[in-house]
């Protein structure tokens, strides 16, 4: 196949990338093979909750991602190489996926910008295999997106993977490419603005009797030694006038929930699952490690001496003590269980707009032979999402909750080249269908639960959340 030469005129702000692109095709077309390119580049600054409005068709996958405190956020739109699996082994078959793509990867461009290169987006349900037959995501979703646009510090960069074959037309990727830097720099900046939540019509109230039925049946098993913990989560489904409106929603997420981790994901199907996370499950750079142990939970109070007088019975709460305690173990076991030294920091609060926790970094050196997703298998669920004994209260779960938990309370995130990551949580979080939501909240129980304050725990966990649906 001959190429005709690069005009200068169209792409003479992409000569080195059209020359490179060429000298891959040439190889592709000897070995009759495919080849991705991941283009790194700067760009003036956009917002990614922007790009993802923008840019996102209907039937495409997207991740989006912010953390305000580190001054980042990311989004990722449509996919060229995606795996979609169920069942125990699919932390092992996404390992897979990502190293067998990785070895089909070529960098182009500035490899020390933030976020520069391929990522990997991965989300997976609570249980290894949904019991809803129609429950919209797979128990595992990984793609290497088409379109990567990620801000940290202020710096804007646009990772763009392509797939090289013997019959692309290098000029149309680049014209397109071009095309598209064009159309994101004329993008205004987001509003700031807070949207009010939008009139819903009908609620499905939460079934109180039921929850706290629940709870009190649960504390029995906890008083004969059968658990130690279970965390029991409550949904509460809404419907609204109009489509809810996914960009204004994360908006007011962002807004409201600054010191949480706003995500959202597609399914290109029209479902979305959405939330503000205050739990980190692990982040990785350089080797390093920081997961988080976050378990024990208090509301703040409306004036400073209450909010102080709240978090320190928080602080000296034996019930809640012991209900962090579990959570501590469990990860610092798993973590040596890999072979990992982990190193306990300081207990410390975890203080958001309505809720309070008791909270626990962790960190560790990672040894490079140990891929981040080994980790996540070791680690997910905690018992501050499942409980203790896990298996036992897992199991226990599934007979309490009508519901199917899907992405709530499991791993999110993404992982680079380099093994570099960062995963949550699915708490606090809605699965978003049209003009329908389902909200998703919980809350551990341990001896000592009391089924009335648990149940207003879930409450204002729901609220919170609900108050940001456009």
């Amino acid at each position: 196949m001959t190429v005709s030469p690069c005009p200068s005129n169209l792409f003479v702000q992409h000569k080195d990338l059209y020359q490179f692109l060429l000298a891959v095709q040439k190889k592709c077309i000897k070995n009759n093979s495919r080849q991705i390119v991941s283009v790194s580049q700067e760009i003036d600054l956009v917002d990614p909750l922007l790009v993802l409005d923008r840019l996102t068709q209907a039937n495409e996958i997207n991740f989006y991602f912010e953390d305000k405190g580190k001054a980042e956020a990311i989004a990722a739109i449509d996919s060229v190489e995606k795996l979609q699996v169920d069942g125990k082994d699919r932390f092992t078959k996404a390992e897979y996926f990502i190293k067998s793509c990785l070895k089909n990867i070529i960098n182009f461009g500035n490899s020390n910008l933030p976020f520069s290169g391929p990522h990997f987006f991965c989300y997976f349900s609570f249980f290894d295999q949904n019991s809803q037959v129609d429950y919209p995501f797979p128990s595992a979703t990984i793609f290497l997106p088409r379109w990567q646009v990620a801000v940290k510090n202020q710096r804007c960069i646009l990772v763009t993977n392509l797939t090289i074959n013997a019959d692309v037309n290098i000029q149309k990727i680049l014209h397109s490419l071009q095309t598209k830097i064009e159309f994101l720099q004329s993008l205004e900046d987001y509003s700031s603005d807070i949207h009010f939540p939008t009139n819903f019509y009908q609620k499905s109230i939460t079934n109180a009797q039921l929850f706290k039925y629940s709870v009190a049946s649960v504390l029995e098993k906890i008083q004969s030694s059968y658990l130690s913990k279970i965390v029991l989560a409550d949904i509460l489904d809404v419907k609204s006038s109009n489509h809810f409106d996914l960009v204004k929603s994360l908006n007011n997420l962002r807004k409201i929930h600054a010191n949480c981790y706003i995500f959202s994901t597609s399914n290109g199907k029209g479902q979305n699952f959405i939330g503000a996370s205050p739990e980190r499950l692990i982040s990785i750079n350089n080797q390093q490690l920081i997961t988080d142990a976050l378990a024990g939970s208090a509301p703040r109070g409306k004036t400073p001496a209450e909010d102080a007088a709240k978090a320190n019975r928080l602080l000296n709460s034996e019930k809640e003590r012991h209900e962090h305690s579990l959570v501590l173990n469990f990860i610092t076991q798993r973590l040596c269980q890999l072979g990992l030294l982990p190193q306990i920091l300081a207990p410390r609060l975890r203080q958001l707009s309505n809720i309070q926790h008791l909270w626990t970094p962790i960190s560790a050196v990672v040894p490079a032979n140990i891929h981040p997703l080994k980790i996540v298998a070791q680690l997910h669920p905690t018992p501050a999402v499942a409980g203790a004994a896990r298996d036992v209260a897992c199991a226990e779960i599934r007979r309490y909750e009508s519901f199917e938990r899907g992405l709530y309370a499991a791993p999110l995130g993404w992982i680079d080249a380099n093994g570099n990551c960062e995963f949550i949580v699915g708490i606090r979080s809605a699965l978003i269908d049209g003009d329908r939501a389902r909200l998703y909240a919980g809350a551990g129980i341990v001896a000592g639960s009391d089924p009335e304050k648990e149940f207003a725990e879930v409450q204002l966990k729901l609220q919170a959340l609900l108050k940001a649906l456009v």
